[in-house]
């Protein structure tokens, strides 16, 4: 009886354990509580203004720091998804992407690329780079300046290393942009 107590007591504890961690509203990069709107007739079809807005703000901060950034990638339609997707899979290059059309940040205009410019006008994705020979590199530089701002960097995720990519997702999952929901456009 006691090792059937325990072990009911274990799954019990288990399930309080996966139940709070469903519910928590804390996700990475987003600190505030997730205020959206439901819009499942409507795909976006430029970045969000509040990224849009962060964005110049990072390109203003990386300047101060002697860095220039450009964004290379921004939003990027369904179809567009699709096509990176089958880089390396159905046509020739190297994957670039783990997510198909639907499935990322980019497609609801929450997502950014970047790369660093040269002064020369060369744009590069050398994230071992120190244009202003302060001893670090730019790209880590501008990676903790967007992080500040609120932005997930990619060079941070555990399985696939996206280093030019940047995203607010306002505590929304891809499931929930899927379902409709929007972040509102003021915070």
């Amino acid at each position: 009886m006691k090792k059937v107590l325990r072990l009911l007591l274990l799954f019990l504890f288990a399930f309080v354990a996966y139940e709070s961690f469903l519910s928590m509203k804390d996700y990475p990069g987003s600190s505030e509580q997730v205020d959206y709107e439901l819009n499942a007739e409507t795909l976006p079809t430029e970045l969000h203004p509040i990224v849009a807005e962060n964005v110049e703000v990072l390109k203003q901060k990386t300047a101060a720091k002697g860095i220039t950034i450009v964004i290379t990638d921004e939003y990027r339609s369904f179809e567009e998804q699709d096509k990176l997707y089958d880089k390396g899979r159905r046509t020739p290059g190297r994957v670039v992407t783990h997510s198909e059309g639907g499935e990322s940040y980019h497609n609801f205009g929450l997502a950014v690329d970047f790369a660093l410019q040269l002064e020369n006008g060369d744009v590069i994705w050398d994230i071992e780079y120190d244009g202003n020979g302060n001893g670090q590199s730019d790209w880590f530089e501008v990676a903790e300046i967007a992080k500040d701002l609120g932005f997930e960097w990619g060079g941070d995720w555990h399985r696939f290393k996206d280093y030019p990519h940047l995203q607010m997702d306002f505590g929304l999952t891809i499931n929930d942009l899927q379902e409709g929901k929007r972040p509102k456009h003021s915070s």
